[in-house]
């Protein structure tokens, strides 16, 4: 029992270190955090005060839906409760019988409130109006709406933003929690399956990587996060793709791949991130968006392959199954790249795996007894 306890612990351990050393995080988030920035330039989130609106989280933008209302409110109810005071209206101060308020039915600060409210929401009950015997009263109000349109504007404005965000669209794109190299049509590639779960297409989808490591430079600099750029593609090339089902994205790993170097015992020792993005305009509101997560070493597996996921039944429609996205077996592969590229016959033995070329009907095993699931 205490082993148990004890290596959930390490695996604890383990992720949270791997969360923490990754500087974009498997769901798109960028881990990174600003320091030593003076006080000065804080003042530009307030200049473009629409967009730090927009990026607040929800909890805040509703608290100041909230407040924004209440204190306006309130506010102008005791403006209200001022002119009632100043015209002899409140109850306490006994006005005779013939008097002549600004406001019907306003004579304390609960009522000022009241009227306040429905003034500003334009609800009228009818049990609270205002006279033309005030002048005051009468800018006062006209003040109140427009400031009233002015907070209802800002305030959906900013809903809207939010509930129509790019971003929300990339939760539907979603990746491979792994990557594998294994060979593919006489090459040794990289391989992430990429799936779109909504109907809708992504328009001018493009698709690239960005490999982050520390470089040491010949005259003693050292480069923290030097990017080295990674070229996907898939069957039919790199660009405007037809996003309508799952899609593998590859890398060749040629003479000029970063990862022509590894092999698969030195794999795990390397110390860099992989971020792969993903470009495209959404189909049903136009809007841009970008996809991206990251992989490190230790979630690349060496000598795997995905299994298929695409099938066609008898009736000629196309079927994906999404219990077998993440779901990998092992090829034979090369030991690394050069023994790939240069010892013939280390990559053509025969390999476990189900293949579906030309994503004719298939069926898919159950239980595979090499399977293995990530």
């Amino acid at each position: 029992m205490c082993g148990f306890f004890q290596r959930r612990i390490q695996e604890w351990l383990l992720a949270r270190r791997i969360h923490r050393s990754r500087l974009v995080t498997k769901d798109g988030r960028c881990n990174i955090e600003y320091g030593n920035v003076k006080y000065s330039n804080h003042f530009a989130f307030i200049a473009d005060f629409w967009t730090t609106f927009v990026e607040f989280r929800w909890r805040f933008v509703l608290l100041f839906f909230i407040a924004a209302f209440t204190l306006s409110w309130f506010i102008f109810g005791l403006l209200w409760y001022w002119i009632a005071r100043n015209n002899g209206d409140l109850a306490w101060q006994n006005p005779p019988d013939d008097h002549k308020p600004c406001v019907d039915n306003v004579y304390g600060l609960t009522t000022s409130f009241l009227y306040s409210l429905e003034t500003q929401t334009t609800i009228g009950y009818g049990g609270r109006a205002i006279t033309p015997l005030c002048p005051g009263a009468v800018a006062l109000i006209i003040i109140q709406s427009l400031i009233g349109a002015i907070i209802n504007c800002f305030m959906c404005g900013i809903i809207l933003s939010k509930i129509s965000l790019p971003k929300k669209r990339a939760k539907t794109i979603t990746f491979s929690d792994m990557a594998v190299i294994c060979p593919k049509k006489g090459t040794l590639c990289l391989s992430i399956r990429l799936a779109n779960m909504r109907k809708t297409l992504m328009i001018g989808s493009q698709i690239y990587g960005k490999l982050l490591r520390t470089t040491n430079m010949a005259d003693g600099e050292t480069i923290i996060m030097d990017q080295v750029n990674i070229d996907f593609m898939v069957d039919v090339g790199k660009d405007n793709l037809f996003f309508v089902c799952p899609i593998t994205l590859y890398h060749v790993i040629d003479g000029s791949s970063p990862f022509f170097e590894m092999a698969v015992d030195t794999l795990q020792k390397q110390e860099f991130e992989l971020v792969v993005f993903l470009d495209g305009t959404a189909e049903s509101t136009s809007s841009s968006c970008q996809v991206r997560t990251s992989f490190i070493p230790q979630e690349i597996m060496w000598g795997y392959n995905f299994l298929p996921i695409i099938s066609r039944s008898k009736g000629g429609k196309y079927k994906v199954d999404f219990s077998n996205f993440s779901k990998v077996v092992p090829v034979a592969t090369a030991h690394c790249a050069y023994c790939f590229h240069n010892l013939k016959g280390n990559h053509l033995h025969s390999r476990d795996g189900v293949d579906n070329l030309g994503m004719e009907a298939i069926d898919i095993p159950e239980h595979h007894p090499t399977d293995t699931k990530m």
